[in-house]
């Protein structure tokens, strides 16, 4: 079971009676990979995760865990996973230190050291009934309790929902670590801004199926990049939109902003005879795709 692969999934259908679920959906996850899995609340991100973990028989295909089947029933395998569920709850009367220091004892980690560092570096509240606390604070004690065991696999379903920018930071620095560590990381997000700091490669679900499964470089070298043009004198721009891979964006007649995708050599040609005064490029962003790929259900 050490050199399975930590993730792999093939042909994988769940369906349910109101006909929501996910349908054929194909993923690889190698040793030592952060992946990203993105996807609107409602697109399948969670359903498959649910499937991987044995939470939910597939209808069909099949799921491996670090090599094991979860439709085959035994959970030995779960002792090597850390799991963040999308809607974490934990016990309300308990306090962090409580929670943290039973599930040492569950998973029979020898200590609390590594969980109390997390917990510090997290500044989670450890002295307070869990009952009380903010969703954000909530979010530090299933951090901790996601990666204090030092999994080979963690699960991470919307991981920085409730936290603060900095904190963001501090787990994005988390992933990796684990990372480098030689561990594997699952992270499900509709926050593209976190995905493409972390991961090495990502699929995005849409409707249940995947749409998308490349590397971030691949998907952003596919990504529209957005360029702006100013002139100190009025320009007819009209015929940018003719460029092939040009999408005029706005238009005035001494500025004009568009997105372009593929070789930026017609373009240039397009733009030189005008003289603009400046020229700005900002790289491609993954939320462009992703906006293209979902349209308005991306909102």
């Amino acid at each position: 079971m050490n050199d399975a692969v930590p993730i792999r999934i093939t042909g994988l259908t769940k369906t349910f009676a109101g006909g929501a679920g996910i349908t054929d959906v194909d993923l690889v996850v190698q040793a030592g990979q952060v992946f990203g899995f993105l996807g609107p609340n409602g697109a399948g991100k969670t359903t498959t995760i649910r499937c991987l973990l044995g939470l939910y028989r597939p209808t069909r295909g099949q799921a491996s865990i670090l090599g094991v089947d979860p439709a085959q029933g035994g959970a030995r395998f779960l002792a090597e996973v850390g799991y963040l569920p999308g809607e974490l709850r934990l016990p309300e009367r308990l306090t962090g230190s409580d929670v943290i220091d039973r599930f040492a004892r569950l998973r029979g980690v020898g200590g609390t050291t590594y969980g109390m560092e997390l917990a510090e570096r997290f500044g989670a509240q450890l002295d307070r009934p869990l009952g009380v606390l903010s969703k954000g604070n909530k979010q530090k004690i299933g951090l901790v309790l996601a990666f204090m065991h030092r999994p080979r696999l963690l699960v991470l379903d919307e991981p920085t929902s409730g936290l603060d920018p900095l904190l963001q930071s501090q787990f994005s620095d988390l992933v990796r670590e684990a990372a480098d560590e030689g561990r594997t990381v699952l992270l499900s997000s509709h926050d593209l801004d976190e995905v493409q700091r972390t991961v090495h490669r990502l699929a995005i679900i849409r409707e249940g199926r995947i749409v998308v499964n490349d590397t971030v470089e691949a998907l952003r070298a596919t990504a529209p990049r957005t360029v702006e043009l100013s002139f100190d004198h009025n320009v007819d721009t009209s015929g940018l939109a003719r460029v092939p891979g040009v999408t005029v964006n706005h238009a005035s007649p001494r500025a004009v902003s568009l997105s372009h995708t593929g070789s930026v050599a017609p373009l240039l040609a397009a733009v030189t005879p005008m003289e603009p005064l400046s020229i700005t490029a900002r790289p491609a962003d993954l939320d462009q795709l992703f906006l293209r790929l979902y349209g308005q259900d991306a909102a």
